[in-house]
């Protein structure tokens, strides 16, 4: 950048800052690593799921943000990426996301299956019984995360299943 420009460039970012500090609006917050909320004050990244069967995806946190799509699957889950206010940035599992106003989100934690056929044990452990085996694509609930093992359910079975398989869940996370 030559002198002139970044000249330029400084003046520009500095007059966006004076008018954002008076205007009392402040800019959103993204995280990159483990950090805190400044609105929540919980984690960030953290997973949450869809709680409405559709939401629009914005490019901005507000509604004169432009839409760039819409979330339509019930309780897929999401990843909490950033916030600001009513507004929580989010990721799917392919990295595709945007801002969406949360009152679309719930709490209930949720798992999309990564593997084909994925069994679901009667107790974490691989030499367990049986109890279903679900689709690549299946989201199912989570009730409990220990080890290496999480507690699903969907479509009327239950089970444990390895968390290495599943995509909503930390590999370290532990919860009943």
């Amino acid at each position: 950048m030559t002198g002139t420009n970044a000249s330029k460039w400084l003046v520009s970012v500095g007059l966006a800052l004076a008018i954002l500090m008076t205007s009392g609006l402040t800019a959103p917050v993204v995280a990159s690593e483990t950090s805190i909320g400044k609105v929540t004050k919980r984690p960030i990244p953290r997973y949450v799921s869809m709680k409405a069967s559709e939401g629009n995806v914005r490019r901005g946190p507000s509604l004169s943000h432009r839409i760039d799509w819409v979330f339509k699957r019930r309780d897929m889950p999401l990843r909490i990426t950033g916030e600001h206010g009513h507004w929580r940035r989010v990721e799917d599992r392919d990295g595709m996301g945007g801002w969406v106003h949360y009152s679309l989100l719930s709490g209930t934690r949720t798992v999309l299956v990564e593997k084909d056929m994925l069994t679901l044990h009667a107790r974490p452990d691989a030499r367990a019984p049986v109890n279903a085996a679900l689709e690549m694509g299946v989201v199912a609930r989570v009730s409990a995360c220990e080890g290496e093992w999480c507690m699903l359910r969907s479509g009327g079975f239950k089970g444990w299943a390895p968390k290495a398989r599943l995509w909503g869940v930390k590999p370290t996370e532990v919860f009943d």
